[in-house]
């Protein structure tokens, strides 16, 4: 590790000055929400990421690039770094990314268990942007969109590139992307593999937590004439994963590295297949039709052996009308996700139909929408039920002059149960139905885009009733997945990117919020009044960039999380509390002609951080300064 952390700070040092290269900063376009508009005519609170963002933060997965540069808060999955679980606007680091829909080229990635999205299986180097909707999205999103949506669409262009680089813990990650763009035809096909010997043990012999990951897409578009478009597209990810389980608050203190009361060996593969087309009917109107199917599998290995077979089927078509003042999106969605562990095979099964419009009266943009969702879950245990939720987003955004803009956005989204809160995977015990949680989201924004500036701000309020959770009970007896009867979500959001001078530029990421439990008691427990746990009150993302010439690029980052009640702390007493989180980190990239060389300290200051689940229950991530190193070659 010191030989790799050497050559991160010889590559910032030979960094000389010469002559800065000039930037400018423009609304970006939001594209991939249900009307295109630009970000400084959102009615929504978006953060958009371009493919040159990510690529400058050269980060190991999207889950880091989320949690250094936007935000949204990502943290390993108690333990697995592959299925991190991420959160905003306050649902909290136990719930809050099933409050969240991610999709990838229009493709929902979430499960029907309370698995976590698999975002390890896009390679950064694949992804054209990211958007980031906040309460908001429902109505295209669907189930699952209380906290919003975040949108990621990968490049189809004539980019040729491989990248490859080496850091701590035997850390080794190549990745490709080749593309080939012209008037009829797209093809392009990413891939990336990595591997990691493991940063803590996993039992007394020194076996260490070592993971691999390999993920492979391929994506076809033919347009034979105008009016047509067909599309294809295959993705296949493998994950081989060892995690260290949790420790105790003496051995987090003494040497985090330390092997915890257990350890899981994971594999998990997952397949997709898609299709569709767009038919273009004339200038202003177009009729298009997508599907897709994933199967997954998950294995367990070793003493207490575990496997689940998943099958989704998605099919989305839409129609499409717009012109100068106003636009339509019209359309139906319909989802089958079937699991089978051991002798339980259960489905959940999503029809919808959504109207989504925009009209555009001169400096006023207004939105307005509309979904009707049926939400059916069925087992071969004729243990079945159905559920019927309406989803509306009403929005304005008023344009004060031609760099700033005011934006006021009402959604009602809605939450429905996993399948695995409702039965026991272990036992194939039936634990009962929960309610669909329901959310009202209240936003106010300020915007103001200029060529040396770029200023966000919103403020929020969010009303719940019947909030999913785990209710943890210490005892083990009377622990049930539940519903919070009442509670509320308050904050604000504020981002600034500032061009300071042409070799000097900063970009501020902060977030307050408070999350509240208004209503809930469950087996002698009141937690009325009381905050929810694993929300921190602050949040602080910064980063400041130095040009020192045409060619090079040096960036410090640096993150920070105030304290927090543990994840299972309802009742917010535990003698221990989530710490405050903090890591700076530092890159200097040298780009010149088709080449580019860069290196990257992460945790410069060696900072002990970790995910606290009760007391003497912790998870330490992000616990070790690391390094990295590596090349790009772009063609």
């Amino acid at each position: 590790m010191k030989n790799t952390i050497k050559l991160s700070l010889i590559s910032a040092a030979l960094l000389s000055q010469l002559n800065a290269q000039e930037i400018t900063l423009k609304p970006l376009e939001v594209s991939s929400t249900a009307i295109k508009t630009d970000e400084l005519k959102s009615t929504d609170a978006v953060e958009v990421y371009t493919q040159e963002d990510i690529e400058k933060a050269h980060v190991q997965n999207v889950y880091e690039f989320l949690n250094k540069n936007t935000s949204v808060f990502a943290t390993s999955g108690y333990g697995n770094p592959f299925f991190q679980k991420i959160d905003m606007r306050g649902y909290g680091v136990g719930d809050g990314y099933q409050n969240i829909v991610v999709t990838i080229n229009g493709r929902k990635m979430n499960n029907v268990d309370m698995v976590p999205q698999l975002l390890s299986s896009i390679s950064p180097s694949s992804i054209k942007t990211i958007e980031i909707i906040k309460s908001s999205g429902i109505v295209i999103g669907g189930d699952g969109a209380n906290a919003g949506v975040i949108n990621i669409t990968t490049k189809q262009s004539n980019d040729k590139e491989i990248s490859y680089y080496m850091g701590s813990y035997g850390l080794v990650d190549g990745s490709f992307y080749f593309g080939h763009k012209d008037d009829t035809l797209s093809i392009n096909a990413s891939g990336e593999a990595q591997k990691n010997d493991g940063m803590r043990n996993i039992n007394a012999s020194g076996d260490k937590d070592a993971n691999s990951f390999a993920t492979g897409s391929f994506n076809l578009a033919y347009t034979p004439n105008e009016a047509l478009e067909l599309r294809l597209g295959a993705s296949a990810t493998k994950t081989d994963v060892i995690y260290a389980g949790p420790i105790s608050q003496k051995k987090y203190n003494e040497d985090p590295t330390q092997a915890g009361f257990y350890s899981v060996h994971q594999k998990y593969n997952s397949n997709v297949l898609s299709a569709g087309t767009s038919y273009f009917i004339n200038d202003s109107l177009s009729l298009n039709l997508d599907l897709s199917n994933e199967s997954k599998k998950s294995q367990y290995l070793g003493a207490y052996p575990f496997e689940a077979r998943y099958n989704y089927n998605n099919i989305n078509a839409n129609l499409e009308y717009s012109t100068k003042l106003l636009s339509l999106k019209a359309g139906v969605d319909s989802f089958d996700g079937d699991v089978d562990v051991k002798d339980v095979a259960l489905t959940k099964s999503n029809r919808a139909v959504f109207l989504m419009s925009e009209f555009y009266l001169s400096d006023f943009s207004i939105k307005a929408g509309y979904r009707y969702e049926e939400i059916e879950f069925k087992s071969n245990r004729d243990e079945n039920r159905k559920d019927r939720l309406n989803g509306a987003e009403l929005g304005v955004n008023y344009l004060l002059n031609k760099n700033s803009s005011l934006f006021f956005n009402y959604s009602h989204s809605y939450e429905s149960s996993s399948l695995d809160r409702l039965y026991s995977y272990s036992t194939g015990a039936f634990n009962g139905f929960l309610e669909p949680a329901v959310a009202n989201n209240f936003n106010l924004g300020y915007s103001n885009i200029s060529a040396t500036n770029k200023f966000k701000t919103s403020i929020y309020f969010v009303d719940l009733e019947n909030e999913i959770y785990y209710y943890a009970d210490p005892t083990y007896v009377n622990s049930a997945n539940a519903n919070i009867d009442k509670s509320h979500k308050y904050g604000l959001d504020l981002y600034d990117k500032y061009i300071i001078t042409s070799a000097l530029n900063i970009t501020l990421n902060y977030s307050y919020v408070q999350a509240i439990i208004d209503e809930e008691k469950i087996n002698g427990n009141d937690y009325s009044g009381n905050k929810l746990p694993g929300v921190s009150d602050h949040n602080v993302k910064a980063t400041l960039d130095y040009l020192a010439n045409d060619f090079a690029t040096i960036s410090l980052t640096q993150v920070y999380r105030s304290e927090a009640y543990a994840a299972n702390d309802f009742n917010n007493n535990f003698s221990q509390k989530q710490d405050a989180f903090n890591s700076t980190d530092i890159s200097a990239t040298y780009a010149k002609d088709n080449w580019e060389i860069f290196a990257k300290i992460n945790n410069l200051f060696d900072v002990k951080n970790g995910l606290w689940i009760k007391d003497d229950s912790i998870y330490p991530v992000n616990f070790e300064r690391t390094a990295l190193a590596g090349f790009k070659l772009k063609y």
